[in-house]
């Protein structure tokens, strides 16, 4: 049960707020003085604060309310503070509100409003303190892939960390790899992994998604052009191969590349030559390819869509990216990683 402490020198308004509290299932602590406030906070498990701005009947400054909030923020930076104001401390609690205190109510206040303020808080601090456990919980599953980097990848699954050490071991081999799994699985994740963790990692790092490339005009974006090497080509193309030399080429739904690219894909794969449209010159380059699909491309292969020798010369090893909802365990994380990001966005936007 959340325990609630009320701070205020009027007896009458603490036992006010207890009451309506402990009527909606809050465990509730009162006190009167700024110190005795800080002293609970410092040896209690309290999960939210409701303070008062003003402790000195013969003033309405707000001083030690101001000094109050700022000894318990010391104590607990994570912990909730509502502020209860009068009109006459409204501008030292919006700038209170500015460093961090979580919300604040004018005397009398709102019943219903601190209720959904204290609810809405008391939830946002246990997705804090969830994710944190869940954070701490991928810092040691990441001491097992040590010096490895994961470019930003969320994760808490055996099956992705079994995954990462193949990729690790994958990454410094120099071969060509092929990364299967379902459309939004993380495969293009995958190939930064591979190549941030590469001899290759100071090099490029070029993307091609072959299924969103015009079919005419896929050689041209892959090997280069000259001017005059199509319709409307006025000036000299450079191809992705030729912009990824001495890195890495990555290339995204492999199985939609027609037959005739594969012909050159093929050839570039065993001599790591090739020509731009329109020219006879013959260009050398050093690129590894990582490629990836969501097709069965075996099937492809018995349809006559998709070459042997070609698949091969790709799948010199394959990963295999098991899509999410075989990964339950990289749910939540993903789900507090995207709210955290969420609420420092809300955060930014309120200053």
């Amino acid at each position: 049960m959340d325990t609630i402490l009320i701070v205020d020198d009027n007896p009458a308004i603490c036992d006010a707020l207890s009451l309506l509290l402990e009527l909606h299932g809050y465990q509730t602590i009162s006190c009167h003085q700024p110190a005795q406030a800080v002293s609970i906070v410092g040896y209690q498990n309290i999960s939210l604060v409701i303070q008062d701005m003003n402790f000195q009947r013969d003033t309405t400054s707000g001083d030690e309310g101001n000094e109050l909030f700022y000894q318990l923020r010391n104590l607990q930076p994570d912990l909730p503070i509502i502020l209860i104001t009068a009109w006459t401390q409204l501008a030292m609690a919006v700038s209170l509100v500015k460093d961090g205190a979580a919300d604040y109510l004018c005397k009398p206040w709102d019943d219903a409003k601190l209720l959904v303020s204290i609810t809405n808080l008391l939830e946002l601090r246990e997705l804090r303190v969830q994710n944190q456990r869940l954070q701490r919980q991928q810092a040691e599953r990441n001491e097992l892939v040590a010096d490895l980097d994961l470019c930003g990848l969320i994760y808490a699954s055996t099956a992705m960390q079994q995954l990462l050490e193949m990729a690790k071991q994958v990454a410094v081999a120099d071969i060509s790899v092929l990364i299967t799994g379902p459309n939004g699985a993380g495969k293009e994740k995958i190939a930064q992994i591979i190549q941030a963790n590469s001899l290759r990692k100071h090099k490029p790092f070029i993307k091609v998604n072959i299924g969103a490339m015009p079919i005419d005009l896929m050689e041209a974006e892959l090997f280069g052009a000259e001017v005059g090497a199509y319709t409307g080509s006025t000036k000299k193309r450079i191809g992705r191969f030729e912009a990824a030399d001495g890195g890495t080429l990555f290339l995204d739904e492999i199985g939609e590349l027609p037959l005739s690219g594969q012909v050159k894909l093929l050839r570039v794969l065993q001599t790591g030559e090739f020509e731009r449209l329109g020219s006879h010159q013959t260009i050398k380059v050093n690129v590894r390819v990582i490629s990836a699909t969501n097709a069965n491309l075996a099937e492809h292969i018995s349809q006559g869509k998709f070459r042997e020798d070609l698949f091969y010369r790709l799948n010199v090893i394959e990963l295999n990216l098991v899509p999410l909802a075989q990964r339950p365990d990289d749910i939540m994380p993903l789900v507090m990683h995207f709210l955290s990001q969420e609420i420092m966005g809300q955060a930014i936007f309120r200053q």
